[in-house]
């Protein structure tokens, strides 16, 4: 267990991402120390240089990389995924190899080098697979359908193993739909990003299925706080639990938000719905309240509004 969490390093696997770079942004706001992991990119969620952070340019999937970088730390942030919930069927293996596999190595490395902590984001949207009910609490079954979920909650229980047999301590945070500031409007996932970036630039937007799926999604700065409130001891033993906004928004519903929020109509073409896309996905977020004293501060229309100011801030990043 953390007894003295007022000044930690920190090493975040996955620093210059969308999540990884608002997570090195708030642990140096709060004070701490933090190593920023992996392939540096000249783009705009760049971390910029500032006292108390060290980059450290590295692959996961190197053995050596990893044990480096994780030489005096305190805690661990395991943001990396190789791997997306759509595409992680069409190689399973290499999801397996690259993510499960490589973070097994991580927690060996971990465990002998000493470091206290390890904070690993799963996934709230895949390892429950097709809910039986919303929203869903973390006992409900885990039944992925896609491998990026299989692998999500295979990590969970290896973090659980090295718990028990090595000590090292952990929390897995299963994530609902971040979205925010710095986040690519140009990418393969991250729905509203996706359609606020295709509003703004007049563009029309593809629809899988009616529209009527429901998702939770959850601003950027609501998940950094939780990422960040992961440091301290829990106030209770659940070490796995869902972080969402407890809201169910669909499709529709974004792409009216959107249109609210820009002013802008936005073309609809609905298409044919996809096997992998479950109904509905809400997540039950009082194991969080409860043992992290943490809850969601953003409401999804002031969150698209951040989002959208930011985005005509930075035209570039469209």
């Amino acid at each position: 267990m953390i007894h003295d969490t007022k000044s930690l390093r920190c090493l975040v696997l996955g620093g210059s991402g969308f999540v990884g770079s608002h997570l090195v942004d708030g642990l140096l706001d709060a004070g701490h120390r933090v190593r920023s992991f992996g392939r540096l990119h000249a783009d705009h969620r760049a971390s910029q240089p500032r006292d108390g952070l060290e980059f450290f340019q590295g692959n996961f999937e190197n053995s050596d990389d990893v044990e480096a970088a994780l030489e005096d730390c305190n805690v661990c942030f395991h943001l990396i995924s190789t791997t997306l919930p759509k595409s992680s069927n069409g190689n399973p293996c290499y999801d397996i190899q690259s993510n499960l596999v490589g973070t097994v190595r991580l927690l060996d490395h971990a465990a002998r080098q000493g470091v206290r902590k390890i904070i690993f984001t799963s996934s709230g949207g895949t390892v429950y697979g097709n809910p039986r009910f919303t929203p869903i609490p973390e006992n409900h079954p885990t039944e992925p359908i896609c491998s990026y979920g299989i692998t999500k909650l295979a990590i969970e229980k290896y973090l659980e193993m090295y718990r028990v047999l090595h000590g090292l301590d952990y929390q897995a945070l299963r994530l609902a739909n971040p979205y925010g500031e710095r986040q690519f409007t140009h990418g393969s996932q991250g729905a509203v990003a996706i359609f606020l970036g295709k509003a703004l630039r007049g563009e029309p937007v593809e629809i899988w299925g009616d529209g009527t799926s429901v998702r939770d999604y959850l601003h950027i700065s609501d998940v950094t706080r939780a990422l960040i409130r992961s440091i301290e001891p829990g106030l209770t033993e659940e070490r796995v639990v869902n972080i969402g906004s407890g809201v169910g928004v669909s499709v529709n519903e974004l792409l009216d938000t959107i249109e609210e929020v820009t002013g802008r109509t936005i073309e609809r073409k609905y298409l044919p719905g996809r096997a992998f896309d479950v109904p509905s996905n809400v997540l039950d977020i009082n194991a969080a309240c409860r043992s992290l004293a943490w809850s969601p501060e953003v409401r999804f229309i002031d969150g698209i509004s951040r989002f959208a100011k930011w985005l005509s801030d930075n035209p570039r990043a469209l």
